[in-house]
């Protein structure tokens, strides 16, 4: 338990993890955590279920950035709040501005949208910065295009989950969407869990997936990261704490 009372210390002390920094170590020991990111299985993004993961995609002329994102239905894609956060100017990124890749893979996407609009928690005032507090770094974007009619989504759990993993972008390979091994979370606080997952920056948003008697679904999302002596340690949000579909 003690790597847990450390890794909560960590992860909710400490800001979100920037996206142009890496997080792949093992305490110190850099290399084996990057070795841990490499070694997970890449997927066939154009393939189902999975290209109903994306990148979510953002550039401008002082920022290029991306995560990770799960079509939930037709036009929603679950991501972290983080993301749609520009550190640089201290302010949220115009839905314009950002674009969904669902299947994303070696610069080809299986289909793109734009976001019209996102949603955030209500106690994040998009007009007061970003809130770190660790259960409102969640987000639902809407799609100008219905994007899931096309290549299908996840849905959100609603059995218990066995066997979770998260598929995501690694900022080491951001151009292949690959899965980790089983990370099976601890629930630590209301929906917050916490989970050992070689796991860095792009992975942000990314789902947490889970087998259930309806199949695979989407059990929660990552928020961010910490290295630990024992090893990467991610924070998720579990999908209880929100309601995707709420006006």
């Amino acid at each position: 338990m003690r790597w847990l009372v450390l890794s909560i210390a960590l992860l909710w002390a400490g800001p979100v993890v920037p996206e142009d920094q890496f997080i792949c170590a093992l305490g110190g020991q850099a290399e084996a955590g990057c070795d841990d990111i490499r070694a997970r299985a890449i997927l066939n993004a154009s393939a189902e279920p999975w290209r109903a993961i994306g990148r979510v995609n953002f550039a401008s002329r002082d920022q290029r950035s991306h995560c990770t994102g799960v079509l939930v239905s037709d036009r929603l894609v679950l991501t972290a709040a983080h993301c749609l956060y520009n550190n640089a100017r201290q302010r949220w990124i115009p839905a314009a501005s950002i674009r969904f890749a669902a299947g994303y893979q070696r610069g080809e996407a299986t289909a793109v949208s734009t976001v019209a609009t996102y949603r955030l928690p209500p106690e994040q005032d998009t007009g007061a910065g970003f809130n770190r507090r660790a259960d409102l770094d969640w987000a639902v974007l809407e799609l100008e295009a219905p994007l899931g009619q096309q290549v299908g989504y996840l849905s959100i759990a609603d059995a218990d989950a066995t066997d979770p993993f998260v598929a995501g972008y690694p900022g080491l390979r951001p151009h292949v969407l690959s899965r980790t091994e089983t990370c099976d979370p601890r629930r630590v606080e209301g929906g917050l869990l916490l989970a050992i997952c070689p796991l860095m920056k792009g992975d942000s948003g990314a789902p947490l997936l889970g087998q259930t008697s309806n199949g695979l679904q989407v059990v929660g999302i990552v928020s961010r990261v910490a290295a630990t002596p024992e090893g990467i340690t991610a924070l998720f949000l579990s999908t209880s704490l929100f309601d995707v579909n709420a006006d």
